[in-house]
């Protein structure tokens, strides 16, 4: 009798226990809530509802390996309850397990099929797998029931978005708030949509409600600094991160969009180390991670960048681009020691369609032409998509001048300023009219005064998105507009992403195609892309009639060349130079010469001194290889005038492969210097080819290695032809179409009139040539 009245007791308690529990728990005192529980499960542990309420409060603190594991020891009392199954499956998303989580939800269907809270659960799932169609499929059946189910609404928005279904995502969350939902998170997706839409007033708008819910929301003011930054409010932007910072120190996003807005003001030190601070706080942010680098590798801190590019993928092996960064970075301080290692895995990848590298190193790793196609049209998909909504929809514009405008971040002291500042001198503005859109560093200088005269207009679209300058060239009825970057440093591809223009050109700063549909030519000759060669480029070739290179014949080159021993050469040893960039720099291409060093007595190798890291690196290869690295020697960077004049010092000028000079074989040819090239398969492994077919010396290229080292060592060694071939690059100066600035003008000017009246036509862009102008005559620059 005494052992049965003790056992009702002990059923009575527990029920009380529970239901103060229960009401805790209503109450949000978890704590009272948990402390109950644990004295029921002290006297029963496999009670289901103190098991199922324990972990309940688990998740709700965000103790989901705990959830978990409570969630699943009530199941093994009760395997079919409902809401513990979902329970379980909610744990299970958190904790990175979608698999195991959409079984759970999968079990709670076969329980309970109506069940909103499962079927809202299960599409949660499905989205977390990557299966969108299926999640927005299952949001919505969960909405037929019933319709204001509020996390259904907000699991369709997040789903939508992720589609890139904005405003249909916008619009969820519009009904989820209209439901009676008005919580930070809502209200917080509400505003990140709208600010993805563009609409900028309406995404500040939202922020400032999200703040009137939750009055110390860090991720609003990072969110305000977002919309400031977009509306280049930027140290508005930097002042809403220092807010957000303030709030929720260990919140690494904060530091990570002061980096990007410190980067955009040129405060670059100072961005990266804002984004060394985002790391310090999550180790394993990517993102930052890989920003970081590219901007520690700009600002000439090879080593750095190397280290964190290589931290970066010892997280993540595949993460976008990052192996061919390790690629330029290597070859930019010549450092060789993985390289094969490396550039393997670039290849391989980019056989394979994936995303391993931007284009512009690439061009230094292989002269396949149609994998740099593949290459480049993979960053095209993947970050310069077409745009859904053109800014030019067919419109024919009527002018009496063409309108030409020209897009780059390069007019000042760059090669691409050097190259073709004398052709925007020359243009014929009777027939076209010339704009400028400068996108680039404010760098003041003679060059950047002199073409910033040359334009009709000048725009300075520093501080405009890609999306207001596309939407400036419509407005402005551009004719023709001419890319000069390409996938060059600070280059704005996506503007015409936004076919900013009828007729969009590639042309100049980037030796190769663009991979994309919207780039309607580029411009070439018949050497730098042979007929047979076509399909590998994504636009339709213009084939100029001399050679694809604009030059200045106003150049100036220094009235007082120094003396071999200024510049630290032997007074009578013959001297192999290149002043090409470190990273076209290539094992087998230093091996060659290394070896002609060797066949050459008393000869030397003159590079240009790039980086502290260059000169170390190759004079260690040196000493590898049994040649003294006393033989090679380093030229510090010089202005323009000085760096040409000492141009007249070499004997010979050695290019490079598969990564060709452009710019520089026209400097050493402007001074007087031959170059000997190898001639490649794709357009940057044929650009000095094509330069010196254009000032009449074809000998001078080579199709092999082994060629390039024989016709080398005989120009080294038989004094009395080398100085026919200088007698000759003299007079051909003047008489060849390389350095005539106004034939070429009437050149590409033709092209332009052709481009312009297939467009005003009607007809698609097609490849075509250029029949050649006849030459003027010239007085001897």
């Amino acid at each position: 009798m005494l052992k049965s009245l003790f056992s009702r007791r002990a059923v009575v308690d527990v029920q009380e226990t529970m239901r103060q529990a229960l009401a805790f728990h209503e109450q949000g005192l978890q704590d009272d809530a948990e402390r109950l529980c644990r004295a029921v499960l002290r006297a029963e542990p496999s009670h289901f509802d103190a098991l199922h309420l324990l972990a309940i409060v688990k998740l709700e603190q965000g103790k989901c390996e705990e959830a978990e594991k409570l969630f699943g020891d009530a199941l093994r009392s009760n395997p079919n309850e409902e809401g513990a199954l979902c329970g379980r499956g909610r744990a299970l998303l958190a904790l990175g397990r979608p698999h195991d989580a959409l079984e759970s939800f999968e079990k709670a269907l076969a329980v309970t099929s109506h069940s909103i809270v499962a079927l809202c659960g299960r599409a949660n799932a499905l989205q977390a797998l990557g299966k969108l169609d299926a999640a927005i499929a299952g949001h919505v059946e969960a909405l037929a029931i019933r319709p204001d189910h509020v996390d259904s609404l907000c699991g369709l928005g997040h789903a939508l978005d992720a589609q890139g279904r904005v405003e249909e995502a916008l619009a969820a969350y519009e009904k989820a708030i209209a439901a009676g939902h008005e919580d930070a998170a809502v209200l917080s997706d509400r505003a990140n949509a709208l600010f993805k839409l563009g609409r900028y007033p309406e995404a500040m708008a939202g922020w400032d409600r999200v703040l009137a819910v939750d009055a110390d929301n860090f991720a609003a003011y990072a969110g305000r600094g977002n919309v400031f930054y977009a509306l280049n409010s930027r140290e508005a932007a930097l002042a809403e991160y220092d807010r957000a910072i303030e709030l929720s120190p260990d919140f690494a996003g904060a530091p990570y969009n002061r980096a990007v807005v410190l980067s955009s003001l040129g405060r670059y030190d100072e961005a990266i180390a804002a984004y060394q601070w985002a790391i310090a706080i999550k180790p394993d942010f990517v993102q930052a991670l890989f920003n970081c680098a590219v901007l520690q590798g700009n600002q000439g801190r090879h080593d750095d960048a190397l280290g964190t590019f290589e931290q970066l993928l010892a997280i993540d092996p595949d993460y976008p681009h990052a192996a061919g960064n390790v690629a330029l970075e290597q070859g930019k301080m010549c450092f060789w020691e993985r390289r094969s290692e490396v550039v393997e895995r670039v290849l391989e990848g980019v056989n394979r369609g994936k995303p391993v590298s931007v284009p512009l190193p690439f061009l230094a790793l292989s002269q396949n032409a149609a994998a740099q196609r593949a290459c480049a049209a993979n960053v095209v998909e993947n970050h310069h998509p077409p745009s859904a909504q053109p800014k030019w929809a067919g419109e024919v514009y009527r002018h009496d001048r063409i309108r030409v405008a020209y897009l780059s971040a390069d007019f000042h002291e760059h090669a691409v300023g050097f190259l073709i500042a004398g052709l925007l001198e020359q243009h014929d503005h009777d027939r076209f009219e010339i704009t400028g859109i400068v996108f680039g560093p404010d760098r003041s200088s003679f060059m950047r005064s002199r073409i910033e005269g040359a334009f009709d207009q000048l725009v300075d679209a520093r501080n405009r998105t890609d999306a207001d300058v596309a939407s400036m060239l419509r407005e402005r009825e551009i004719d023709i507009a001419v890319d000069l970057m390409g996938f060059t440093a600070d280059c704005r591809t996506s503007i015409f992403a936004f076919r900013a223009a009828p007729v969009q050109v590639n042309y100049l700063g980037y030796p190769g195609t663009m991979g994309a549909a919207y780039m309607d030519y580029i411009l070439a000759d018949r050497f730098v892309i042979p007929d047979a060669r076509r399909s590998d480029y994504a636009e339709n070739v213009v084939y100029l009639p001399d050679t694809f290179q604009v030059t200045d014949a106003k150049r100036r080159i220094a009235d007082v060349t120094p003396s071999r021993s200024d510049a630290g050469l032997p007074h009578d040893g013959f001297v192999f130079c290149c002043f090409n960039g470190s990273y076209k720099i290539t094992p087998e291409m230093f091996a060659v010469w290394l070896r002609l060093l060797e066949r050459v007595p008393g000869s030397v190798l003159w590079l240009v001194a790039g980086n502290k890291w260059v000169e170390a690196n190759l004079r260690r290869e040196a000493q590898k290889c049994g040649v003294a690295p006393s033989r090679l020697v380093f030229s510090p960077r010089l202005p323009s005038e000085d760096y040409l004049a000492q141009y007249r010092l070499a004997d010979v000028f050695l290019d490079t492969l598969p990564f060709n000079g452009g710019a520089t074989v026209s400097d050493a040819l402007w001074a007087g210097l031959p170059v000997l090239t190898c001639a490649g398969e794709a357009f940057a492994a044929r650009m000095a080819g094509s330069l010196l077919l254009a000032i009449g010396l074809p000998e001078l290229i080579t199709h092999s290695l082994a060629e390039y080292e024989s016709v080398a060592f005989q120009l080294a060694t038989d004094a009395p032809r080398l100085a026919q071939i200088k007698q000759r690059l003299a007079g051909n100066r003047v008489g060849y179409p390389l350095f005539d600035t106004d034939r070429f003008r009437r050149n590409i000017e033709a092209a332009y009139v052709t481009m312009w009246e297939k467009s005003q036509r009607g007809e698609p862009p097609g490849s075509f040539a250029v029949p050649a102008a006849q030459p003027v005559s010239r007085h001897k620059p």
